[in-house]
């Protein structure tokens, strides 16, 4: 029995072995959990032209929305860990999911970290007609007007929703939220005046701030952002300390191995070291992160330790999606 057990062990590791070896033999399939037209499927199709020349094999991207991003990420939770189903999404879907949903996969644990993409501060922007033209202004409107302001929010209990829970708790103001499928729909709605204002990142939103088609009050960011060195900061705006930012990572189903993560990875690096990339997602309004940061080890530290500070506060916001 036991070298039965043996030779089963000896026969599975030179299987991967030769899985990883001649990885990949057929076209990959990149899940980005929001419907097409958003942010991140941008990123997704910047990112897959030098990626497919790298790998060899041609990627196909896989818009799967609703519930926040969590019907995708469970696609490529549930998929087969060989390489060829992997996802491309943001710490809404891998930080904020986790403490606000009763998902049926974990996170942290059921995936493997591929690379950090990039990443972009969240900004207050609104619709063109809004009556106040800075933060201030809109405190007041708020405060003279409570729970007739409208904001959107992609799903329930991301990203945005908590910055607006954190604003309303931080002056005092009341509004209601509009929850969206998807980037692409609620763009879509505050740029039409459907709903008044939205808590979101300012890459989705620079191209209609610069078209005069919406208002940016102020980036949730510590310092102003080279992309609109104008815009103030949420300090410098008066509600300080309302920090928030969309960061990006590829994942694969947890069980990769790691000959495949280290293929698909290096695929990663050598497409962000390309300067036509660098300038498309500069021109989308996202930063590439440093090359050290590049590597699973530093997506799974960063993935966690956004946890560690999200979390409680997401639970102090009593915010739940049932």
């Amino acid at each position: 029995m036991r070298m039965l057990f043996a030779a089963t062990l000896v026969l599975t590791a030179a299987t991967t072995g030769v899985q990883a070896q001649s990885y990949p033999s057929k076209p990959i399939t990149i899940v980005v959990p929001f419907p097409a037209g958003g942010s991140t499927g941008a990123l997704a199709r910047i990112l897959i032209e030098p990626m497919q020349t790298t790998l060899g094999q041609s990627i196909i991207i896989e818009n799967i929305g609703g519930a926040g991003g969590s019907i995708g990420v469970g696609r490529v939770a549930r998929a087969a860990p060989d390489g060829y189903t992997l996802s491309l999404s943001h710490m809404g879907t891998h930080v904020f999911n986790g403490a606000t949903m009763n998902l049926p996969y974990d996170v942290m644990n059921d995936f493997e970290p591929i690379a950090l993409i990039a990443d972009t501060p969240q900004a207050i922007v609104a619709r063109s007609t809004f009556p106040a033209d800075d933060l201030k202004g809109m405190i007041a409107w708020l405060k003279a007007n409570p729970d007739k302001g409208t904001s959107g929010a992609v799903g329930i209990g991301g990203p945005s929703d908590v910055a607006a829970f954190q604003f309303k708790k931080q002056t005092g103001t009341s509004f209601q939220m509009v929850p969206y499928r998807g980037g692409g729909p609620l763009l879509t709605d505050l740029v039409g005046g459907q709903i008044d204002f939205n808590f979101g990142q300012i890459s989705t939103y620079i191209g209609a701030v610069r078209n005069k088609q919406l208002k940016a009050l102020a980036v949730q960011a510590k310092e102003r952002w080279w992309g609109a060195p104008e815009l103030p900061t949420v300090d410098e705006a008066g509600v300080p300390r309302l920090y928030g930012s969309y960061w990006h990572g590829l994942w694969a189903p947890k069980g990769t191995p790691k000959d495949i993560v280290e293929k698909l990875n290096a695929a990663v690096v050598a497409a962000l070291a390309d300067p036509l990339v660098q300038r498309r997602f500069k021109d989308a309004g996202q930063s590439i992160w440093p090359r050290t940061h590049q590597t699973p080890e530093k997506l799974l530290a960063h993935h966690k330790a956004e946890i560690e500070h999200w979390w409680p506060i997401i639970k102090e916001a009593g915010i739940k999606v049932q």
